[in-house]
Order: structure tokens, then C-alpha cells, then sequence
């Protein structure tokens, strides 16, 4: 066959073909606790059994602009924080077809999606320390997203993007101890949060849980910014 007359899009044609797909692994983080969005499979192979939400990546698009609209079609949200996790290329990971993941986790705020765009495609959030098994290698995926997070949260205020813009230090300390899963030391934690200087005190008190209530803050990402151009290091931990 000459390959000269082929369009541009069908010169590999004679070769054999490999589906390329991409697996989402949205986090959420509600009431102290990390959840993960999954949904019930509506196609063979596993039908009907939990799933991380992906779809394949279309010939027009990347294999993140595909990761951003599976988001999209999902959850309503755009412009959050997203990042490509890694390939999953193993032969047998699919018995539909010979399928390459290009696998992105994502970080949400748990109150902004639209929910009922999410109840549409059955989609449910549910306890990342009480997954029921996920289909082909979903687990896999998800434990290294949270080994990605856990990595990225150390150095890098990725989890800001988790919670509300207003939040509380109770909030925030909260929040990394469900992604570490360890109770860190109230007292250490807030003096170390305090002293990097990145957060907007705000005249106003979160009062859900007690009478007195507690501060709110923003984070100031401008800052944060400036800082990190010049090397500055987000550690809430010791190496």
C-alpha cells in the first residue's frame, strides 16, 4: 500500500490500532473527610460495577483538553486544579481492547460542582478509605494519585484548592490529616501554618461548630506567587 495517498490522519493505517482513553481521579474533601467522585460503568467489559469516570480521547484533542472535558461533562467546573498522573499501558489492563489510560487526578471544591449534573451520571462521592474495588486497574490509579498528592501537598499548597476559599485552621489541619491519615499536633501545625505568612486573616468567624467559632482565612496566592519565584518552600513538615 502506498502510504503517500493516504490522508495525513490515516497514514498509519496498516498498522494495528490501540484505544488511548483518560481515567479522572476527582478528590473532594467534605466534613473532614477526603472523598473520591466515582460512577457505575455503563459499558461492557463491567458493566454496572464502580468506576473512576474517563472516556476515550478523541482524535481533535489532547489527552488533557479530553481529562478537562470528562470534568466538565461531569462535575459543570473548569479552571481547577488538574494534573496528568501517569500512563497505564500494561496489555491486559482492558479485556475490551488493547487500551492505553493516560490517567489525571483532579482537586475540587466539594460545594461548587454542579450536583445535579453529577446525579444525572450517577456519579457518587464516596470515602477514600472505604473504596469498594474499582474496575481493570482503578485501584492502582487511585493509590497513586494519593501518593501524588501526599508528594505535591508536602511541598506545594495544593490543598487550598480542596477546601473553601474562607476556611478555618481547624479546617485546614483537618484536611492533612485525611490526606496523610495521621493526626498531627494541633499546637506544631497551626505555629508552623502561621509563620509562613500566607494567610488573609478576615473579620468574620466560622460558627458551625461551636458557639465561639473560629477565625476565617484566605490564602494569599499573590504572595505565594512572588515567593515561589524566588524559591520558597510550603513545607508544613520536617524532611
Amino acid at each position: 500500500m502506498d502510504h503517500n495517498n493516504l490522508p495525513l490522519n490515516d497514514i498509519y493505517a496498516p498498522e494495528n490500532r490501540i484505544y488511548v482513553a483518560t481515567d479522572c481521579i476527582i478528590f473532594g474533601f467534605d466534613k473532614g473527610i477526603l472523598k473520591l467522585l466515582v460512577f457505575e460503568r455503563r459499558v461492557e467489559p463491567f458493566k454496572g460495577t464502580l468506576s473512576l469516570i474517563g472516556s476515550f480521547v478523541k482524535p481533535n484533542e489532547a489527552a488533557n483538553e479530553a481529562a478537562r472535558r470528562v470534568l466538565k461533562e461531569i462535575t459543570g467546573l473548569e479552571n481547577i486544579f488538574m494534573e496528568e498522573l501517569k500512563t497505564y499501558s500494561n496489555i491486559d489492563r482492558d479485556p475490551g481492547a488493547r487500551c492505553i489510560s493516560i490517567a489525571h487526578y483532579a482537586l475540587i471544591r466539594i460545594d461548587d460542582y454542579d450536583k445535579e449534573l453529577v446525579a444525572k451520571h450517577d456519579a457518587i462521592w464516596c470515602e477514600v478509605d472505604k473504596l469498594p474495588k474499582l474496575v481493570l486497574d482503578h485501584d492502582l490509579m487511585i493509590e497513586d494519585a494519593l501518593n501524588r498528592l501526599r508528594r505535591k501537598a508536602r511541598f506545594y499548597p495544593i490543598g487550598f484548592e480542596l477546601l473553601p476559599k474562607k476556611f478555618t485552621i481547624p479546617q485546614f489541619q483537618n484536611l492533612y490529616e485525611a490526606i496523610f491519615q495521621k493526626t498531627l499536633d494541633t499546637r506544631n501545625f497551626r505555629k508552623k501554618l502561621m509563620s509562613l505568612k500566607l494567610l488573609i486573616p478576615l473579620n468574620e468567624k466560622d460558627k458551625s461548630g461551636s458557639k465561639k467559632g473560629a477565625f476565617l482565612y484566605k490564602f494569599d496566592y499573590k504572595k505565594y506567587k512572588r515567593l515561589e519565584e524566588k524559591g520558597f518552600n510550603f513545607s508544613l513538615f520536617k524532611n
